[in-house]
């Protein structure tokens, strides 16, 4: 399992890796890489990530059930940090690389478009799941660590939201997300309900 882990961490490096690579390049050579808004291509790539990386998150419960690979659910804390690692990153390129830092036009991107509300809505329910993650935080919390891990659903439902918000044409990413998460909604409410 330690090999398992490691792999899984390289792997999810590798999209930080390459959007490193395609700085240095743009650096070196404006234009070369990252197009004609690079501060715009950074936090697009981290956001895209981000809800990928969510997914897989979301993926490991359900392989392990349909596919007997109960080991899987060592991997799931790391993927999901990842995933909150990647938002982070996102909201930060946001603030620094579009904002300027400039926190009045943060807040006045908050309150005018409803896309950056159901982003910023989607970082403060990982939140806590994030701060929540460890054996001590599941021992305190009890039968409430499940039920407050639950907010991983409406999160990545409002990360998808947030994308199709953002997108000026061509949905079948955002659409490719949202069936792969109704197939992963309808797989737990299938195993809840022949468990019961």
């Amino acid at each position: 399992m330690r090999a398992a882990k490691v792999a899984t961490f390289v792997t999810l490096c590798l999209p930080l890796a390459w959007l490193a690579s395609q700085i240095v390049a743009e650096i070196a050579q404006p234009g070369s890489a990252l197009g004609a808004d690079p501060g715009e291509a950074v936090v697009l790539h981290l956001g895209e990530w981000t809800l990928r990386v969510l997914l897989l998150t979301l993926c490991v419960s359900t392989a392990r059930r349909l596919l007997g690979l109960g080991r899987l659910l060592q991997l799931r804390r790391m993927v999901g940090l990842f995933a909150f690692t990647y938002l982070c990153l996102h909201v930060l390129a946001y603030a620094g690389l579009l904002a300027g830092f400039d926190w009045v036009a943060v807040v006045d991107d908050l309150t005018e478009r409803p896309y950056i509300m159901v982003g910023m809505l989607a970082f403060v329910m990982l939140l806590p799941l994030a701060v929540t993650s460890t054996r001590g935080w599941q021992r305190r919390l009890g039968r409430n660590w499940r039920r407050l891990h639950t907010l991983v659903y409406p999160a990545a439902l409002a990360g998808i939201v947030h994308l199709v918000w953002l997108t000026k044409d061509g949905y079948a990413e955002a659409t490719l997300y949202a069936v792969l998460l109704g197939f992963l909604l309808a797989e737990r409410a299938w195993s809840r309900r022949r468990a019961a």
